[in-house]
């Protein structure tokens, strides 16, 4: 792909002029300008009309009276190759490619790779969005480069939502969540102009408020990290849909490595480390942008939560199990007054079930909310569904409405209404709440993962900025594996503990080995596979005598012996690995490790290059770390020198970053605190 500046976009998706090419979707372009008040100029090319609802058409590029800032071109894939040649050729800023049958139908049309690579050639340094790309929507200017209906209105602040799909951009312009949207774009093929740079032209506009990203495939790593940065410096939010989690990253299948490294979890770490939030429906990225939008990003995760009822208060409490959200207690100066306008028979607590007792008064409900917004919480969230207008009077739920609005004002304080179903928060009273600077969420499930999502996004912005992704291309040549003995010399030098140890050819010479190195001993068959199905792994031998037996037994299928110093027994048992993902390159994983490996699905990634700090947060972040923790009463295992060896290995990865392709280090025991750690165990695949 080759990539623009994102600064040479903002005249495509804010152009003062707009060129339409075709017939009925360019009707519909110049259609949707027309209602959506669009101020500029519109150029139709057409060789038959005169004009299209009364703009003058025009017969070719050559006529038109200058060079347009944006055109939509809805011609046939031949003569789309055309039009963006003579587009570029004139100094245009931009176009959308409407047509298909490129790389993305390559099955049907085998020219379609040759057909894609001919349009981006033809374009030259002038931008293309697309190929199989309906366009976009900009509602703070009324331009819109989109063929088909849509759900928006105009704005003068808000989001922007960007996709590959024009589809999913259709049902995000429909939401009636009270979400203002300021840009929809889509980017179809991606074969010039990605999502990432399309996002940041988004984001430097001073009226975008948060950017929302459904993300099939990374387009361009370096302009993501541009993003990424851009967001840090605006303080203008970043989320990421991303989806495909059921796509495997891994080229082999050698090592356990590659079977917890899926494509999710290194994009998740890539997003991560970017301080881009994550979420994992349509719904949940909506809700998040409603409270970017209004709130913005939240210092805490300390959230209070009231509602009228029991039942609502152990849904939010409940759905808050296994959340990063913190119903922190109320103050100890908040109780006496919750307890003097609420009553007596009121548990005053968080979650609040303040009961119906002050229903309707709307006095006594805004001094209650008021009160629970001075307990310093990052977010105040009232359960609220409301009634169906065409069958009840909802005036008793505005009253509720009214008192937390005046609460949110007098204080300050971050507030949320909740709807726990979501056709249960109509649209004009999210409207209504937005306008007021009070988040209207529609679901309680959603309200919390946009409390995690902002305090993530938060936690990312006031953590050091990360160095740049480790981008090195693999050498040409076939990768080999390494064996046992070769692996662990290889990564010895960079300080990854392994046992002492030494090869021998036959029996004999590796009980004498054994007896040179000290009892106990281990005894491992190389050139075996898989050691232990094999029988060719023997532990614990205790002399001469055991290791000539063992060897002569496992002599059939091993080419040689490999006898190391028995590790004590150890705390826990880790993997460190390292694969290179096709988009992303080098990354390590850590997770349990031994016969754990996909027992427990316990792992993460690490992106390159990485620091101690980050090694330190992500093996927190494992199940395991509880029995490195002292579980139970349990010895604590060596945290300072496992974190040294993910250090270890992640500079050897480095140092090998253009040979590497897989390296799997399992079981590396975690001894007791103060004692260390071993790589009993490894495996490196390189390319000659």
């Amino acid at each position: 792909m080759k990539s623009l500046s994102p600064n040479s976009l903002s005249r495509l998706i804010r152009p003062k002029s707009i060129a339409v090419f075709g017939g009925k979707e360019a009707r519909r372009v110049v259609e949707q300008c027309e209602k959506m008040g669009y101020k500029g100029e519109i150029w139709p090319v057409h060789p038959k009309h005169d004009e299209i609802y009364g703009h003058k058409c025009y017969r070719s590029v050559a006529d038109l009276p200058g060079a347009p800032d944006a055109s939509f071109v809805g011609v046939n894939r031949v003569l789309t190759i055309e039009i963006m040649r003579e587009l570029s050729a004139r100094g245009a800023g931009g176009a959308i490619c409407y047509a298909s049958g490129f790389s993305e139908a390559i099955k049907e049309l085998p020219d379609g790779d040759e057909l894609q690579a001919a349009l981006v050639e033809a374009a030259g340094d002038m931008a293309v969005v697309g190929p199989n790309c309906y366009g976009f929507i900009n509602m703070l200017d009324g331009a819109l480069l989109w063929p088909d209906q849509h759900g928006m209105i105009r704005t003068e602040r808000g989001v922007a939502v960007l996709t590959q799909s024009s589809n999913i951009a259709c049902n995000v312009s429909m939401q009636m969540r009270g979400l203002p949207l300021a840009y929809v774009m889509t980017a179809g093929n991606q074969a010039q102009t990605g999502l990432s740079a399309l996002a940041v032209a988004a984001l430097e506009d001073p009226r975008v408020t948060a950017v929302g990203l459904h993300i099939e495939g990374f387009d361009d790593l370096e302009t993501l990290e541009l993003l990424g940065q851009r967001s840090r410096e605006l303080k203008k939010p970043v989320i990421a849909l991303k989806v495909g989690k059921s796509e495997a990253a891994q080229k082999a299948t050698v090592s356990h490595t590659a079977s917890l490294a899926g494509n999710h979890k290194v994009s998740s770490a890539v997003l991560a480390r970017l301080g881009i939030g994550q979420v994992n429906t349509l719904p949940e990225m909506l809700e998040t942008l409603k409270l970017l939008h209004i709130a913005g990003t939240l210092a805490t995760n300390d959230i209070s939560s009231m509602s009228c009822s029991g039942g609502e208060a152990s849904l939010i409490a409940d759905a808050g199990v296994g959340r990063k959200v913190n119903f922190r207690d109320l103050k100890p100066e908040q109780y006496q007054p919750l307890r003097d306008t609420l009553g007596a028979m009121v548990t005053i607590s968080n979650p609040l079930d303040y009961h119906t007792f002050v229903w309707g008064n709307g006095e006594k409900l805004t001094s209650a909310f008021t009160t629970m917004m001075q307990g310093d919480y990052a977010l105040n969230l009232i359960i609220l569904d409301f009634p169906r207008t065409d069958r009840c009077d909802p005036v008793d739920w505005m009253t509720t409405v009214n008192a937390i609005i005046a609460a949110h004002e007098a204080t300050g304080a971050n507030a949320g209404v909740v709807a726990s179903m979501g056709e249960n928060m109509p649209e004009d009273v999210a409207l209504t709440l937005a306008a007021n600077g009070v988040v209207p969420f529609m679901g309680i499930d959603e309200a919390l993962v946009a409390v995690e999502t902002a305090h993530a996004i938060h936690q990312a912005w006031a953590a050091p900025v990360p160095p740049p992704l480790l981008k090195v291309e693999a050498s040409e040549g076939e990768a080999i594996t390494l064996s046992e003995y070769e692996s662990k010399e290889a990564v010895k030098p960079f300080g990854l503990p392994v046992p002492e140890g030494a090869m021998a050819a036959t029996p004999e010479e590796a009980a004498k080995v054994a007896a040179g190195i000290g009892f106990p001993v281990a005894l491992k068959g190389s050139g075996v596979a898989h050691k232990t199905e094999a029988g060719a792994v023997k532990l614990n031998l205790k002399s001469e005598a055991e290791v000539l037996d063992a060897a002569k037994a496992m002599a059939g299928v091993a080419q040689g012996f490999l006898v190391e110093k028995m590790a004590a027994k150890p705390v826990a048992e880790l993997i460190i690995g390292a694969l290179r993902d096709p988009v992303v390159g080098p990354v390590l994983t850590i997770g349990a490790g031994g016969i754990l490996v996909e027992l427990m699905d316990d792992s993460a990634i690490i992106t390159l290059p990485t620091t101690k700090a980050d090694i330190r947060k992500a093996i927190d972040g494992l199940k395991i770390t509880k029995l490195l923790n002292g579980y139970r009463g349990q010895a604590k295992g060596d945290m300072e020198a496992l974190v040294d060896a993910v250090s270890a290995a992640a500079d050897f990865v480095i140092a090998k970053a253009s040979d590497i392709e897989e390296l799997d280090i399992n079981p590396l025991m975690v001894l007791p605190e103060g004692q260390g750690v071993v790589a009993a165990d490894a495996l490196v695949r390189m390319r000659k």
